[in-house]
Formats: C-alpha cells, structure tokens, sequence
C-alpha cells in the first residue's frame, strides 16, 4: 500500500444504493423450481413473475386468515 492516497477528485457516495433498492436473491428447492417450471401456464411470463404472484396471493390469505 502507499503510504498517502490523492482523494481530490474522489465523490463521496457514488457507488451508494440504499439497501431498499438492493435485490436479495432467493434460491428454490429443486423439487419446487422443477414444478413451477413445468406448470408455467403463460411462457411468456417468467419464473420470477410466477414466484411474486404467488407470495402476493398467500399474503392476501394470510391478512384474510388474520382478520
């Protein structure tokens, strides 16, 4: 390492993201990721648009269940 660094030009920040804008990669069981795979109705739609509809329609469940 040198002993001194030149930080003039530097920009405090720039490679900043606030954790909310981060994506969190999540990993599926095989067994489920083969089943999703084979029942995606619409092949134009993905495995994460699958996935994301039905984590909102179990939580729509789950603040029915909770009322």
């Amino acid at each position: 390492m040198r002993k001194e660094y030149d930080f003039t030009d530097a920009e405090q920040g720039k490679f900043y993201r606030p954790i909310e804008e981060l994506d969190i990669p999540i990993y599926l069981d095989k067994d489920i990721k083969d089943f999703l795979m084979k029942h995606l109705k619409n092949k134009n739609s993905s495995l994460t648009e699958l996935v994301n509809s039905l984590v909102k329609k179990d939580i729509e469940i789950s603040k029915k269940l909770s009322l």
